[in-house]
């Protein structure tokens, strides 16, 4: 089995995914960014490392993520300010991508945003630069050379879900539970034949595995 370097551990989608990979004999490195939050991690099977995506320049991820085969990037802003969007959102994956050449990993894993997001809502600038910077960071993982595959979910619910989803290259938009995202991700890094694939995920009518297993090209 692998191990995973997790950004964002502490997150919605991460502190489901974390135990996922662990219960699938995965070892996990969790990056945090409050000391208070180690314990959980620690309790859930994770290795917590201490750092703030914002703070840590490359060489910081290279000794964070030494080690590890694999890292995912589930963190976000989460509203927190357009600077802070900036640098967590659109050039945190693009440092990670950095730090995974230098340590010669290969797989690399993005939660993205559908970009069909809140469409239906009045124009707000703050989120749409939100999804300027998601699209930054989608172009730079998808160029960096590595075997990545970039999920974007629909909107985010805050429940652990039933396990059933829609995922594909283009679906119906609609909204996803957090814990169906972690689902799914966990899925993929048990395939890594699934590589350089944009999907989309939303809740829907497929159990999860059966979801991925339908990506795998013959």
């Amino acid at each position: 089995m692998s191990k995973v370097f997790l950004m964002g551990a502490t997150g919605g989608v991460g502190h489901r995914l974390g135990p996922l990979l662990r219960q699938t004999g995965h070892e996990v490195v969790g990056l945090h960014r409050k000391p208070e939050q180690a314990q959980a991690l620690s309790d859930a099977g994770v290795a917590p490392v201490l750092g703030d995506i914002i703070t840590m320049s490359v060489d910081d991820l290279v000794e964070a993520a030494h080690g590890c085969d694999i890292i995912v990037f589930s963190a976000g802003a989460a509203g927190s300010g357009l600077e802070r969007t900036t640098a967590i959102d659109g050039d945190g994956p693009g440092h990670a991508i950095e730090a995974a050449k230098h340590l010669g990993i290969s797989r690399f894993y993005l939660v993205s945003a559908f970009p069909e997001s809140a469409r239906e809502k009045p124009r707000n600038e703050r989120f749409e630069h939100y999804m300027r910077e998601k699209k930054r960071a989608d172009v730079d993982v998808a160029r960096s050379g590595l075997d990545w595959v970039i999920v974007r979910p629909g909107t985010l619910q805050h429940e652990d879900g039933d396990g059933r989803v829609s995922l594909g290259p283009a679906i119906p938009y609609g909204p996803v539970a957090r814990g169906n995202v972690a689902r799914v991700l966990s899925a993929l890094i048990d395939r890594p034949e699934i590589r350089r694939e944009i999907f989309e995920l939303t809740d829907g009518p497929m159990p999860v595995a059966e979801a991925v297993a339908a990506l795998v090209r013959d």
